[in-house]
C-alpha cells in the first residue's frame, strides 16, 4: 500500500468539538507521527499540526471528518507519491 506523507493544520474554533476531535485522532493514530498542539488562550481557539505516513484515502477521510465538526477547520498538504518525485 503506497502512503504519503502529510501536513494536516486544524483550527478549533470551538471547544465542544474537542472531545469528538481527539476521537477522530485516535482512529488514525496508527499512521500519525507527531502532533503538537498550541493553545490560543487570547483568541480562544486551539491550533493543531499532525505529521502523517497514510495512504491518500485515509488522509482525506481524516481530514473530511475534522472539517464537518463544528467549529473546526482543517487543511492537508502531502507529497505528490513516487510518481510525481
Amino acid at each position: 500500500m503506497e502512503t504519503r506523507i502529510a501536513a494536516v493544520s486544524i483550527i478549533v474554533e470551538e471547544p465542544a468539538s474537542v472531545e469528538e476531535l481527539n476521537g477522530i485522532l485516535h482512529e488514525y493514530a496508527p499512521w500519525i507521527l507527531g502532533r503538537m498542539g498550541i493553545p490560543y488562550r487570547d483568541k480562544g481557539m486551539n491550533i493543531i499540526c499532525l505529521a502523517l505516513d497514510a495512504p491518500l484515502d485515509a488522509i482525506n477521510a481524516m481530514t473530511g471528518k475534522i472539517g464537518r465538526l463544528k467549529g473546526v477547520t482543517a487543511k492537508a498538504v502531502y507529497t505528490k507519491g513516487r510518481e510525481g518525485i
